[in-house]
């Protein structure tokens, strides 16, 4: 069972928590996160999500994301996503999300981090990712066309791109530890 904290509009914590699958209660919200790791090409780290997966099972997505759990911020359910999902331990303290986008159900903080990995080294989650691979906007844009990635709107998929080499991307050469 996974326990959410809830948020008021303003963003500030409340006392009040939800199952995960629940309905969510009407004028409360969550935090999820997303992760995207750009190497030195200029490309993406995808992942595939594996096919029993419930939501988009088979599809390919951005580096990481999933839901802030009860007791994390924001930061640390982006250090505990990574560090699931593909064994890579990233620091994140002291670095702010490079966007967030509102959604009706809650808030999405967006990190975007410059770091060079070898696929090899990563460890898959055998219950959340099949495979990953490196790849480049206009090869993401056409698998949104194809319907093998998670059909994100093409403007943030586009904004993301922009924003590694502007204010916002994380450059952090120790950050792996």
């Amino acid at each position: 069972m996974e326990l959410w904290d809830l948020y008021d509009l303003d963003r500030h914590k409340t006392n009040q928590t939800m199952i995960r699958g629940d309905r969510q209660p009407e004028g409360f919200y969550r935090i999820i996160v997303h992760i995207c790791i750009f190497n030195s090409d200029g490309k993406m780290l995808i992942q595939q999500r594996q096919p029993f997966k419930d939501g988009w099972s088979n599809m390919w997505d951005i580096t990481v994301g999933g839901s802030a759990v009860s007791g994390d911020d924001s930061r640390s359910a982006a250090h505990r996503e990574l560090l699931e999902e593909l064994g890579i331990d990233y620091d994140f303290s002291g670095m702010r999300p490079a966007l967030t986008v509102n959604f009706k159900a809650g808030f999405d903080d967006m990190y975007v981090i410059n770091k060079d990995l070898d696929l090899d080294d990563l460890k898959l989650q055998y219950e959340e990712v099949q495979a990953v691979k490196w790849a480049n906007k206009d090869e993401i844009l056409k698998m949104i066309d194809e319907d093998s990635f998670i059909p994100y709107h093409k403007a943030l998929i586009e904004l993301l791109f922009f924003m590694r080499d502007h204010e916002g991307a994380h450059t952090h050469t120790d950050a792996v530890k």
